[in-house]
Formats: structure tokens, sequence, C-alpha cells
């Protein structure tokens, strides 16, 4: 299986509505891992790790251990 099915899978688990929301969802977290590859210089794995992280907390209604908002203005 590869890993854009796998993740359509999880999205679907967590609770998108259909199945091309899900991969619509799956697609834009290997786009964002990517993204996070070059900008903070991590792996690949590391980089989809948080990410799943984040998506895990938020699903879960939780703020990611040591996050910081940006100052209010």
């Amino acid at each position: 299986m590869d890993e854009l099915t796998q993740l359509t899978l999880l999205c679907e688990r967590f609770g998108a509505p259909t199945r091309a929301q899900a991969e619509v969802m799956a697609r834009q977290l290997i786009k964002r891992a990517d993204q996070l590859v070059v900008a903070r210089n991590l792996t690949r794995e590391a980089a989809l790790q948080h990410l799943l992280s984040v998506l895990t907390h938020a699903r879960r209604g939780e703020v990611l251990p040591g996050f910081t908002p940006p100052p209010s203005k």
C-alpha cells in the first residue's frame, strides 16, 4: 500500500466526510511534509510524524505540547 493510500485511509478514520475529501487531506499532508523538509531541515519521516501528531491532538481538541501562539495584536 502506498503512502497516499495509507494517509487517505487514516484521514477517513479521523472523520473525513468522503473518500475524495480524505484523499485531498492526505495530499495536503504530503505537500506540507515536503515543505517542512526544506524549511526546517527535517527528514520526511520526521515531518510526517510531526504533522500526524498535530492532526491527532487537534482531533482530540488538544493543543500540541510546546505550542505557543503568536502574540496578540
